[in-house]
């Protein structure tokens, strides 16, 4: 009786670890941006946010992060932490801790379930090497998801806020102050985007040029069409060409793509319907339909 009760228990405390190591991991985005680009305070400008205590689990994954890491973990890992909208200096350590603390707390759940079950010493080790490989590649999926899910919600955003600037630009503001007014119209419509664009323009204070910091951006969120704003940009200073007709003409393509995809989307519907109905739609109607025939016919067969 214990034994049948103690599995349902491990795995109620790795579901537990898991889910509360993802949610710790995603409770710090919010807190390492507005620590990095500052809250707007009076007037518009930026000041400083208060420095946010760092949750006692967070701290806990980053040190042992750290320790596995040497201090310094690798800078592919930053730029893919910083796509999913990580920016902060201890994501990376967070990040390897995580992975660390579910491969070994998986090890050690899976080992305990198999402990007093009747098999083999290798088929033991295999379920626990399976099981705890399988938790330790978890923080990549989410991370994956989170990245796949950051990249759609800007793409679905990035053509409204070029039909702003583009109105912003025409009626006679500079690119600077419009990608500004841009980036703060649309805060509470998509904060992601907002925070990218400030993010951007953070980096052309500092020095950097308004188009190569574009192209940062279009690596950092992974979306075609800020790469393409970027060259569009590039092509206009280069050859002295009009920002508002270059954004004018910009925009009507990135409206025609939206309504191809669309269109696209649309008609694979269809197809993606097919499978649905085969599992779920047609088997109900053929019991429904052929049920009382079915019934009529074993009666039948009974009475002979």
């Amino acid at each position: 009786m214990f034994e049948m009760l103690l599995i349902p228990v491990l795995i109620f405390v790795a579901v537990l670890a898991v889910g509360g190591a993802v949610m710790a991991v995603k409770s710090s985005r919010r807190e390492a941006i507005q620590s990095r680009l500052g809250q707007p305070g009076p007037g518009g400008r930026a000041m400083a946010a208060p420095k946010v205590a760092e949750p006692v689990g967070l701290r806990t994954l980053g040190r042992l992060g750290a320790a596995i890491s040497g201090r310094t973990p690798s800078g592919k890992l930053a730029e893919r932490l910083a796509k999913a909208g990580y920016f902060g200096r201890s994501a990376p350590a967070v990040f390897l801790g995580a992975k660390m603390f579910l491969l070994l707390a998986g090890a050690a759940v899976i080992t305990f379930a198999v402990f007093s079950a009747h098999w083999s010493f290798q088929t033991k080790a295999i379920l626990v090497a399976l099981g705890a490989g399988a938790l330790f590649f978890v923080p990549n999926i989410v991370l994956s998801l989170r990245r796949e899910k950051r990249r759609q919600n800007i793409r679905r955003a990035f053509p409204d806020a070029v039909d702003l600037l583009e109105v912003c630009v025409s009626s006679g503001m500079g690119l600077d102050m419009a990608w500004n007014l841009v980036g703060r119209e649309i805060i509470h419509l998509n904060p992601i985007l907002a925070e990218e664009m400030a993010l951007t323009d953070l980096e052309v204070h500092l020095g950097e040029k308004r188009v190569l910091a574009m192209q940062h951006m279009a690596e950092r969120t992974g979306v075609a069409e800020v790469r393409s704003l970027a060259g569009m940009l590039l092509q206009s200073e280069r050859f002295g060409t009009s920002i508002a007709d270059s954004l004018r003409t910009f925009t009507v393509s990135m409206r025609e793509a939206r309504i191809a995809n669309a269109q696209e989307q649309a008609e694979k519907t269809a197809v993606k319907m097919i499978f649905p109905m085969a599992l779920f739609i047609f088997p109900a109607m053929f019991v429904v339909l052929a049920g009382p025939a079915a019934l009529k016919l074993m009666n039948m067969f009974h009475n002979f």
